[in-house]
């Protein structure tokens, strides 16, 4: 029953990333079917098997091999056609010091800056849409038509006179989508420059444009000039609304779980929800801790978040919530302490409820576990074997508090939370510490292990397909997004990537046997 909800729940979101990429053309519909190669190997995998047709490892490897060359040849379409739209302009006359041309892929990888989604939307340039690096030939206008730049002529004029020698020396203009790109040479300390040239910029135009100071071609200092109108949007009243069902669906989902653990199914015995409430109040009182975690950091930076759209999930009850940003970061240092501060504050949490749960523990207490199953985590197990000491070797079943499952759940749902993936709040915090390429590479390899830890556990295959299709881009680039967060920042990433992979990653049974566990 449980594959089959979550293969509905894929579909459902294949369905709806197909709605939301429409609209933007051969673009948008390419970047999804890239989305759809991806998970339809799994997809197969276990619809077949909800039906009881079981594919070998030799059928799942050609599936697998067919979904890679499908990737492929869809990327090369896209990049086939966003060089054809990418926007072209000839040398102004009678400016020597401008100049237009086609952005090559460095230049490309800038973009996000203008279409990063929020929170839940798909960016339909996720795929290889850039041109081929090098590509930076200019092409007159009697080979193609010339695309004005999405900046009026005047005001890009008048913008490139706030540049200098002592903050950003501009030598190359590049319209790209809804903005300008700006090559050039940084002189000076980064945030002063930007303070520099974004008041600068504000005296000429008051509110009307954004300037971000980022990474460019080569690894090098550019400057990007949006439109105010690309800042991120508020939550309409639909959103809203929607944020409130998943509460109560993760509500219900919640009590399923409490349920699960007593031994009965709510659905078939929804008078006994009673019994159940405790896990379900838990795990909420989890989510709760953790969304004020972010909310209090984001308060401290003047910063706006949506409304937590929380993620249901019958075996866990959740697996956390999304909240989008509603305002520019000014820095990644800003990106990392929001985004750490949630999982800091539910992890806490969670691991208080467990270590007060296992020194409550005591024969005849009203839950029980097997020995084994403490096993199933590094953190856990370890922890476990420090409190209860020799009863994990001495007894098959372990007689445990409801603490325990309470804080072990938590541990779970923070843990996963933390996994270097798009934008959930690991993928934001190696995001802001090692920057946006190494944030990519990470949530590749993520998905990757995802699918392979499907294979056995369909719950990965859920959880990878919300951060494929919802969350995998990066977080849009901060305002100042060169200057890298201090050393301490950089430690407490380390500290809670290992955290995380101790609470998720088993015990070997050798390592177990010999800790004492069974």
């Amino acid at each position: 029953m449980v594959t089959v909800l979550i293969l509905l729940a894929a579909v459902g979101i294949l369905v709806w990333g197909f709605i939301r990429a429409r609209p933007d053309g051969k673009l948008g519909i390419f970047a999804w079917l890239q989305s759809v190669v991806l998970v339809l190997p799994w997809l197969t995998f276990f619809g077949l098997f909800s039906i009881g047709i079981y594919l070998n490892l030799a059928w799942v490897l050609i599936l697998v091999l067919f979904s890679t060359g499908a990737y492929i040849y869809l990327g090369r379409q896209l990049r086939s056609l966003a060089e054809a739209a990418a926007p072209q302009k000839e040398t102004e006359p009678g400016s020597e010091s401008t100049q237009f041309h086609r952005p090559n892929g460095a230049e490309a990888a800038a973009a996000p800056i203008e279409t990063a989604p929020a929170d839940g939307d798909k960016n339909p340039t996720d795929g290889d849409t850039a041109p081929a690096d090098g590509d930076t030939t200019p092409e007159s206008s009697e080979s193609k038509p010339v695309t004005p730049p999405a900046i009026p002529t005047d005001d890009l004029a008048e913008i490139e006179t706030i540049f200098g020698v002592d903050t950003f020396f501009r030598t190359e203009t590049v319209p790209y989508q809804a903005g300008v790109f700006f090559k050039g040479n940084l002189r000076g300390d980064p945030e002063a420059s930007l303070t520099a040239l974004t008041a600068q910029l504000e005296n000429r135009f008051d509110d009307r444009y954004r300037l971000f100071l980022i990474n460019g071609p080569d690894e090098k200092p550019a400057v990007i000039v949006l439109p105010s109108k690309t800042d991120p949007k508020p939550s309409d009243r639909r959103q809203q609304i929607f944020a409130v069902a998943l509460a109560i669906a993760t509500f219900i989902t919640s009590l399923e779980t409490g349920a699960l653990l007593r031994d009965f199914n709510l659905f078939d015995q929804p008078s006994r929800w009673l019994e159940a409430l405790p896990t379900a109040v838990a795990v909420l009182t989890i989510l709760v801790v953790h969304e004020l975690g972010h909310r209090w950091q984001a308060n401290r930076y003047n910063i706006k978040l949506s409304p937590p759209f929380a993620l249901p999930a019958w075996q866990l009850g959740a697996f956390g919530s999304l909240t989008r940003f509603e305002s520019l970061l000014p820095n990644r240092s800003v990106l990392f302490d929001i985004s750490f501060a949630g999982p800091a504050a539910s992890g806490l949490l969670s691991l208080a409820m467990l270590f007060l749960g296992l020194v409550l523990s005591h024969p005849g207490s009203p839950y029980q576990l097997p020995v084994e199953f403490f096993r199933a985590s590094v953190l856990v197990g370890t922890l476990a074997r420090a409190v209860l000491g020799d009863t994990l070797q001495t007894v098959d079943l372990v007689d445990i508090n409801l603490l325990v499952l309470m804080g072990w759940l938590g541990l779970v749902i923070t843990a996963i939370n933390v996994m270097p993936a798009g934008r959930i709040d690991g993928g934001r915090m190696v995001q802001a510490i090692y920057g946006r390429k190494i944030a990519g590479r990470a949530t590749a390899v993520t998905l990757v292990l995802l699918t392979i830890i499907a294979l056995a556990n369909p719950i990965a295959l859920y959880w990878a397909a919300l951060i494929l299709f919802l969350q995998r881009g990066e977080e849009r680039p901060c305002l100042n997004d060169i200057s890298e967060p201090d050393d301490t920042r950089a430690i407490l990433i380390l500290v809670i990537l290992f955290l995380m992979l101790a609470i998720l990653l088993p015990l070997p049974p050798n390592l177990a046997s010999r800790f004492g566990i069974g």
